[in-house]
This record gives structure tokens, C-alpha cells and sequence, in this order.
């Protein structure tokens, strides 16, 4: 009965906002279309306001898990018109803080004491608050200034019923509407559903936190929190508290005397450290979440959405975009069809020509005079021409350079990003490819190298021992087949070694 009062609800908001204008009225979509817009009479539905606009505000009205959803498909600009994800892009993820007395009880219920014995002092108001968790402040007996995230009491359950409905929602999207499969409502709805996962266990978002932290020891350019792994479980983080100045106000940043260009420049290299070197980046860099350093480092806040990227993710983007910023479209078209993301039927002259219209006019100018939203959509409905699958792995990645798109632009509008970029992907690309990337593949090689060959003689014993057992030929075949594979490992390490002397020597 709560599910169906839930959906009731979830019809009435978007019949009252004209949500049924975004659905073309064909066949029966137009019967369902003006049944909606009957019912739109009754209701006083909006119907002069933007289609993005009404979108928004439905969600809003709808709370946060839906404001949650809006934002993540606010990302997904290879699916969505410009303008629904322009204006989904502007939903906050700010709501009523709940009472404190709740997420006091959570806390003792969690790490199994009181709060005054837990803390020196704790701050009952909350500093922030979410759709998820909300933050409150306080001390450790050692004096030590901490935040404490706790998550809503009952979320879980409230996050599992919506999704249950989202769920059935992209169902009827994918059957009804004629774009309905090329949308995928169901993989944004799954792939929304894992950000929450992610999001509703807090030990595994202090693991994010601990291993960028560890990723960026000794950094000049970025702070990390420390997490207080003593006080922290599923449903509660305590960790460093940070101080600084949000990253939007910019006249108060200057007038600490912080470099403004410089800040912007070291934004980039941020972002490009954390996807090349480490291929592990913070997947929510919006404004929200970021601090400025009385010493002009970045804070980093927030990690419950991380990205990952595996070497052949973080090869294929490198040579992208090295060649984007060399302009040589027959590299990237290339790299596609390598990559398998192209129909091998697709003529690479074709698709190098579509790519180059899209690109050449952004090179050789400021970033106030580049728009990137704009670029990636153009990118992706030529993507969409030639039938390019867009890799999910990649999707967080596009939002996060959308992300650092809108933190350069607030910072710095002269900011060239190409220029800034160009030098840091080079010498990047070079350690990989150069004897430094020999160095390093061999260093990561040999211990396996070091546990396998000392077991070779003991795995051909092994089988000569067992051709008693009958199969003497296919035995000999195997021993034979170990004999040459521990040739192979012996003839490449003599390599890897000579290499490896040589580059020594040349040092």
C-alpha cells in the first residue's frame, strides 16, 4: 500500500508539472498523453515553464533521492538534450538537516559509546547537510578538531522503495518511447543505483579518502582529510577536520593573497595526476566540495564518488588526448576502431572528418571562449552517427571534466586548457612508452618473474612422474610446451636485463 500511495504521489507531481509534454503523443503514448493532460487540467499543471525547468523542480518536490538521480543524470549528456541537462545540472544536493537527537543515537550505536565519551565536545548543530548524510563538528580528548558524518536514520529503506519505482519507470520509458532503448533508462537507473551503494557505506568512502590521501602524501598541490579509523563504521566517518575557503569565492581567495591563475593551473594538474599517474580520481569535484588552503593547496571533500581506470582506459585517453591537442584526427579515429568502439565496417576517412568539424574550432583560444558541454554533446552525437558505444568507465570521467571545466571558468576565464594539459600528457605518454617504462614494467614483473622460474624444474619432474600413469605423448607434448615457455621467460628476461644495463649505463 506504501508503494502504490508513493507512486500515486510520484504521478500527481509529474502530471502537476507537465511532465507528459516530454513524451511525443503517438499511438498510445497520445491516448496516455491526453488522459495526463486532462488530469493537468484539474491539477493546474505548468506547462509555459522550460521542460528542463519543470523537470528540476519535479524532482525536487519529489526529495532528495530523486534530487540524487537528477544529478547523476544530469551527467549523462550523451543521452540527454542539452537543455534537460543543463538545467538538472543546477539541482543542489542541499536539504533539511534531521533532528539531532537521531543522528546522536546513530552515532552510539555505531561505535558503541557515548557521545561525551566518545568526544571532548560535539557540535549538536549540524555544519552541512545532504540527501544522504549530514556533517557535525567536534574535538577529541587529544584536542584534535574532527567532522562526523552520519547517515539519515532509515535511508537504506526509503533509497531501496524509490528505486524499486525508478526501476519500473525506466521500464515502460524503454517500451514506450520510440528513443526508449537508445536512452538505456534501465543502465542509468543501475548505474545510479551503484553511486547510492557506494555512497550509503561510509567505511568504504573513508577507504577512498585514506588512499587519494596516500596517493597525494607530500603534495604541493593537494590536502587530503585523515580518517580516524577508530571512530568509524558503516553508517559513521570521523575524520580531519579541514579548514579553508570554499573554492567559488574568488575576491576573498585574492584577497588572501592567493595566485588566481596559478590556482587554476594546479586545478588542471589535479585532475590529470589523479586520472593518469593514479588512474583513482574524485569523481564529484564540484565547488561544494573543494577548499582553498591558507597556503594556496586545495582541500578535497566528499568521497563517496570515486572513478577508476585501468591501464589500457588510461593508454587509450592519454594517446586521445595527445592527439587531440597535436590536431591529428586520424590518430583518435584510429584509436576507436583499435579500441573496438567503432564498427570495424566504419570508414576511418569518414569519422576523422566528423571529429575534425567538432574540435578544430575550440583549439588556440581562452577557456571563457570554450564551452565543453557543448563540445562533448557535438562529440557524442557524432558518436551516436557511427554507432560509438560511449564506456561506462568513462562516463564519471566526462562529468569530472565537467566539473573542472565550471572550477576553471570561476577561477580563471583566460585559463588555456589545452596549453596547460599538452605538457604534462606528453611527459606522461613518455614515461610509458620510454626506458622508463621498461624499468618500471620490469620492476613490477619480477616478482612473479622470481616466483615462477625456480618452479619449472620442479613442474617438468612433476610430469615425467606422472606419464606412468598412461598418456605418454600428450605428456611430452606438455613437458615440451613447459620447455619452450621457460625459454621464452628465460630469452626475455636476458632482454629486460640488457635493457635494463644499458639504460643504466646511459643514465
Amino acid at each position: 500500500m506504501s508503494r502504490l500511495t508513493r507512486l500515486l504521489r510520484i504521478l500527481i507531481v509529474s502530471v502537476r508539472f507537465g511532465l507528459y509534454e516530454l513524451v511525443p503523443a503517438t499511438g498510445v503514448r497520445g491516448v496516455v498523453q491526453r488522459m495526463a493532460r486532462a488530469a493537468g487540467v484539474l491539477l493546474r499543471a505548468d506547462t509555459r515553464s522550460p521542460r528542463g525547468e519543470r523537470l528540476r523542480r519535479a524532482l525536487e518536490t519529489l526529495g532528495p533521492i530523486f534530487v540524487k538521480f537528477g544529478q547523476v543524470l544530469s551527467t549523462r549528456r550523451d543521452l540527454l538534450p542539452s537543455d534537460i541537462a543543463n538545467e538538472l545540472a543546477k539541482l543542489q544536493d542541499q536539504v533539511p538537516p534531521f533532528p539531532s537527537a537521531a543522528a546522536v543515537a546513530e552515532i552510539e550505536r555505531s561505535l558503541g559509546k557515548r557521545v561525551d565519551e566518545l568526544f571532548w565536545s560535539f557540535e549538536r548543530e549540524p555544519v552541512a547537510s545532504a540527501s544522504i548524510a549530514q556533517v557535525h563538528l567536534g574535538k577529541l580528548a587529544d584536542g584534535r578538531e574532527v567532522a562526523i558524518k552520519v547517515l539519515r536514520p532509515g535511508v537504506e529503506n526509503a533509497i531501496a522503495r524509490d528505486l524499486k519505482l525508478l526501476e519500473t519507470a525506466a521500464s515502460l520509458v524503454e517500451r514506450l518511447w520510440a528513443d526508449g532503448r537508445r536512452l538505456k533508462p534501465r543502465e542509468v537507473v543501475a548505474e545510479f543505483a551503484r553511486h547510492l551503494d557506494e555512497e550509503l557505506d561510509l567505511m568504504r568512502e573513508a577507504a577512498n579518502a585514506s588512499q587519494l590521501r596516500r596517493n597525494f602524501a607530500d603534495s604541493a598541490l593537494l590536502r587530503v582529510p585523515e580518517m580516524y579509523w577508530t571512530w568509524c563504521a558503516p553508517r559513521v566517518m570521523v575524520m580531519e577536520r579541514m579548514h579553508g575557503t570554499p573554492v567559488s569565492q574568488v575576491e576573498t581567495l585574492r584577497a588572501r593573497g592567493i595566485d588566481i591563475p596559478a590556482l587554476a593551473r594546479a586545478g588542471v594538474e589535479i585532475f590529470f595526476t589523479q586520472v593518469f599517474r593514479d588512474g583513482f580520481f574524485h569523481a564529484d569535484m564540484h565547488p561544494g566540495n573543494i577548499l582553498v588552503d591558507d597556503d594556496g593547496r586545495y582541500v578535497a571533500l566528499d568521497f563517496g564518488i570515486m572513478g577508476a581506470l585501468t591501464e589500457v582506459d588510461k593508454n587509450y585517453l592519454a594517446q586521445n588526448f595527445v592527439a587531440f591537442f597535436n590536431r591529428d584526427y586520424q590518430r583518435v579515429a584510429q584509436a576507436h576502431l583499435e579500441a573496438g568502439w567503432v564498427p570495424p565496417e566504419t570508414r576511418t576517412d569518414e569519422f576523422e572528418a566528423a571529429i575534425r568539424a567538432v574540435c578544430e574550432p575550440i583549439f588556440a583560444r581562452p577557456l571563457k571562449e570554450i564551452f565543453f558541454g557543448k563540445l562533448l554533446l557535438r562529440l557524442f552525437q557524432t558518436s551516436r552517427r557511427f554507432n560509438v558505444e560511449i564506456q561506462p568507465q568513462l562516463v564519471m570521467l566526462q562529468k569530472t571534466l565537467l566539473n573542472i571545466e565550471g572550477l576553471g571558468r570561476q577561477l580563471d576565464p583566460d585559463l588555456d586548457l589545452w596549453t596547460t594539459a599538452k605538457p604534462y600528457l606528453e611527459r606522461w605518454m613518455s614515461e610509458q612508452i620510454g626506458w622508463r617504462g621498461l624499468l618500471k614494467a620490469l620492476k613490477h614483473e619480477a616478482p612473479y618473474w622470481a616466483t615462477t622460474l625456480p618452479q619449472l624444474p620442479r613442474l617438468a619432474h612433476r610430469l615425467l612422474a606422472e606419464d606412468r600413469l598412461g598418456g605418454l605423448e600428450a605428456r611430452l607434448d606438455r613437458l615440451a610446451e613447459v620447455g619452450r615457455r621457460r625459454n621464452r621467460l628465460l630469452g626475455l628476461l636476458a632482454v629486460l636485463l640488457a635493457a635494463l644495463a644499458v639504460a643504466l649505463l646511459l643514465r
